[in-house]
């Protein structure tokens, strides 16, 4: 069951995210609109978020482009780069604990990775935090995400995701050859779409 906007603001508050999460949380009609850049611009947040419709692309194999590359150093501090992921799924989720719709899509993410990692050992997850490593470990923490996150505080991933993350959150799933096979635009009501999506390109064959 997806987590009540009480229980998100409880479990941040036991988190020390309150404040970040109160700010979110009254914004939630800026998110929406697709002014919203420019809407928080003017109130100083300085989040530079749209957030997407939950439009989903499948892109055919014939038709993806090249593979991402993809590196950086987790959240943790620990660097990462793409050859961690070769010959699998990878399902890539863009985030931050400032976006309302990123929190709430949170327990399906949760439950998809639980049920895919668990079924396919060539699937895994990945998330991009766009804010500070220790807001977004603390977050991560709050939440129970099961996989780590690249810290881009810099918001510099946009051209290595191939210009397909504008809208957060936005979650890409990559075939066996790194290249972008789905994505979802904006948050996830459901992670049976999420899984559905995956399954699809798992039992292509590269």
């Amino acid at each position: 069951m997806p987590l009540s906007r009480r229980e998100l603001l409880a479990r941040a508050r036991a988190a020390g995210l309150v404040s970040v999460l109160a700010v979110s949380l009254g914004t939630t009609a800026a998110c929406a609109d697709g002014n919203s850049v420019a809407e928080q611009a003017k109130r100083g947040d300085d989040k530079g978020f749209i957030a997407g419709d939950g439009t989903i692309e499948q892109i055919a194999a014939d038709r993806r482009g090249a593979p991402l590359d993809l590196s950086g150093t987790l959240l943790d501090g620990t660097p990462w780069q793409m050859s961690q992921a070769v010959g699998k799924v990878l399902v890539v989720n863009v985030w931050g604990s400032w976006c309302e719709p990123c929190l709430a899509e949170a327990p399906h993410l949760v439950a998809a990775a639980k049920t895919l990692t668990g079924k396919h050992a060539d699937v895994a997850f990945l998330g991009i935090d766009l804010e500070a490593p220790q807001t977004g470990a603390a977050a991560a923490k709050t939440l129970g995400l099961p996989y780590p996150s690249l810290n881009d505080e810099n918001r510099g991933y946009g051209p290595r995701l191939q210009n397909k993350a504008t809208s957060t959150p936005t979650t890409l799933v990559l075939d066996r050859l790194g290249r972008i096979a789905a994505r979802i635009s904006g948050e996830i009501k459901t992670p049976t779409t999420l899984v559905a999506l995956v399954e699809s390109v798992v039992a292509e064959r590269a």
